[in-house]
């Protein structure tokens, strides 16, 4: 038993296949594919070359430890990105191995379910089992691979303090010295902002400068991004309110919501929120369109203009300016006039991007039917109203 009460497991390592062995069992399935640049960029050597001396050092353990004796190298609590996190991990051991080896016997990768995948994906990158896997991999591997120790090299976070600032030495020439003084303050630590109480009160008043506005804002996104990479939603995702589906005529990604998954008075607004920015964030950075179904949704299933206009002002400008086309499928007249005074008096720039469509066959003039999930009960209630029409229509030759 541990301090904390957990219960001890004990492995036996020299029982464990190492990745080396793992090939064998993998077989060739798991080498990625080639790609046909790939005679072009072998002109370049690997930067992790085949090392079968270190690959035999390498276990990956999967097991569901309650207490384990290793730092910390990504936590999901923290908002770290997993497979960001497993790129550092690997590319730094394996640095260490090819410098401080001889004095290593093994290293034991011990993961969990959800990481296990993310590691098994990455180490061929940074142990290659073969020469082929290791010509495989070669476009793969990331642009930055850190510096000589493998750790990810942030310019910002290269900070140089002199052992004696401001005095000059005898050696250094007094151009020197002018030179390095006039890089005082542009590095971006010394960069100073102003007080941020301050700079709220100027907004409110007004009288904040517009750039400044948009860092602040830009900073709120960040920190909202971040809750919402760092917590469970797991229950707001069940909903399968919001998803991505094909791409419309133009080749823009489609993103679906279906009202009649969402049920406001039964679950946490602020969570939807943080979910719909962890789906779009990464949807956004280039062109997109929403289609709503807006099909059989009751008052349960409406949201409040102050919820809208909340979500509008939080989300990042990608948001706005890249989203094309929201397609408004099976609006009623209640909805059409709500979302004409939402469009035009509560948010700017969204009201010539809303598209009213009374059935499938308008929506699938822009977006084919092969590219988009619609769900069961909004093709039964189109194939409903659409046999309604033809049957008046019908009617109406007759007479």
């Amino acid at each position: 038993m541990d301090p904390l009460g957990a219960r001890s497991q004990f492995v036996d390592i020299q029982t464990l296949p190492t990745w080396q062995q793992q090939l064998d069992e993998d077989g060739e399935k798991k080498t990625p594919a080639q790609t046909d640049s790939l005679p072009s960029l072998m002109t370049f050597p690997s930067p992790f070359p085949f090392r079968p001396d270190i690959n035999r050092k390498i276990i990956l353990l999967e097991q569901s430890m309650a207490s384990v004796g290793f730092c910390v190298v990504t936590t999901t609590k923290r908002g770290y990105p997993l497979e960001d996190a497993t790129h550092i991990a690997l590319r730094t051991v394996r640095r260490f191995l090819e410098k401080h080896g001889n004095s290593i016997e093994v290293v034991v990768f011990t993961v969990s379910d959800t990481e296990e995948s993310v590691y098994k994906k990455l180490l061929p990158l940074y142990y290659p089992r073969s020469e082929e896997e290791e010509k495989a991999c070669l476009p793969l591997i990331p642009a930055d691979i850190g510096n000589s120790e493998g750790e990810p090299i942030v310019p910002e976070r290269q900070i140089r303090i002199t052992e004696k600032p401001g005095s000059v030495e005898d050696d250094f020439e007094e151009d020197s010295l002018e030179s390095d003084l006039g890089q005082v303050g542009t590095h971006a630590f010394a960069r100073m902002e102003g007080d941020v109480d301050k700079q709220r009160k100027l907004i409110l008043q007004g009288q904040m400068s517009e750039v400044a506005m948009q860092k602040q804002h830009q900073r709120n996104y960040s920190r909202w991004l971040c809750r919402a990479r760092a917590e469970d939603l797991s229950d707001i995702a069940a909903l399968k309110a919001l998803y991505q589906t094909g791409v419309d005529l133009c080749g823009r990604t489609v993103m679906v919501l279906v009202g009649r998954n969402i049920p406001v008075t039964l679950i946490d607004l602020e969570k939807a929120l943080l979910y719909f920015i962890h789906v779009m964030d990464p949807i956004a950075v280039k062109e997109y369109v929403m289609v709503y179904f807006h099909t059989l949704t009751g008052e349960h299933n409406h949201l409040d203009s102050d919820f809208l206009k909340n979500l509008y002002d939080i989300t990042d400008v990608k948001f706005k300016k890249n989203l094309k086309a929201f397609y408004y499928v099976h609006p009623t007249f209640r909805s059409k006039v709500s979302t004409w005074f939402f469009t035009t008096f509560s948010v700017s720039g969204l009201k010539d991007k809303v598209r009213y469509l009374d059935n499938l066959q308008q929506l699938f003039t822009c977006i084919k039917p092969e590219q988009i999930d619609i769900p069961p009960f909004v093709l039964e209630y189109d194939a409903r109203i659409f046999f309604r029409s033809d049957k008046h229509q019908k009617a109406d030759r007759l007479h």
